[in-house]
């Protein structure tokens, strides 16, 4: 949580007038030129983990406030969201509560209530051997994302990209399938499943999505 200074302090502060070098800063890619506490002077807005105090002030366009409850542990103060569920940590980035992103070219995810639920952009279809694809074979294909299925000839080894074909269905597919389960981890990345038809072919198959009810606590860290 943020801390105001009582008036006093601001007078011990801050100088008047107002001495100001006659260049202002050049902030490096994210942090705007802000005024500094006192009012006076163009400062660059301290970023997400940054240290900060009344004169050094956080970037509150991100929604960042100078945090000093960690100031008892020695650190100093720090900036950081003013709410702690307002965002989500994935891989060392913080995501604003509802924004969408793509950890991967196989994952797009929403940031939520301090967790995030995610989606395959791949596929998860399952296909079963038939007369004209006798063995059928998932493969990675250099340059796309997502593997495809290919039909290998177990004599020839031909392979044929069935994706070129677009497969039609001698009936009209009646869509159907099961909620999504309750995800499989309290805390962390689990996974939730449903069954559905919902694919190319109009085969039930088991489905899964990544999901965070909420993050697991961090462990305290250990320092000498």
């Amino acid at each position: 949580s943020s801390m105001a200074l009582p008036p006093q302090v601001c007078a011990q502060l801050c100088r008047r007038p107002c001495y100001c070098p006659w260049v202002p800063p050049r902030c490096p890619r994210g942090s705007p030129l802000v005024l500094d506490g006192c009012g006076c002077c163009k400062i660059c807005a301290r970023r997400l983990g940054e240290p900060c105090d009344f004169l050094h002030v956080c970037d509150q366009s991100q929604g960042l406030v100078c945090d000093y409850s960690t100031a008892s542990m020695g650190t100093g103060a720090t900036c950081n969201f003013e709410d702690d569920e307002e965002g989500c940590e994935v891989n060392g980035r913080v995501y604003r509560d509802g924004e969408v992103f793509q950890p991967s070219c196989k994952l797009q995810c929403r940031c939520l209530d301090g967790g995030f639920t995610c989606i395959p952009l791949c596929q998860e279809d399952v296909r079963l051997p038939t007369p004209d694809c006798p063995y059928p074979r998932r493969v990675e294909i250099p340059g796309k994302c997502c593997p495809e299925w290919i039909c290998e000839a177990q004599d020839q080894h031909l392979l044929q990209d069935v994706r070129a074909v677009s497969p039609v269905l001698p009936y009209p597919c009646q869509e159907w399938g099961t909620e999504w389960s309750a995800c499989s981890a309290t805390c962390g990345v689990g996974f939730a499943t449903r069954v559905s038809n919902q694919n190319r072919y109009c085969r039930l198959e088991t489905q899964r999505r990544l999901c965070v009810v909420r993050p697991c606590p961090a462990l305290p860290a250990a320092f000498p």
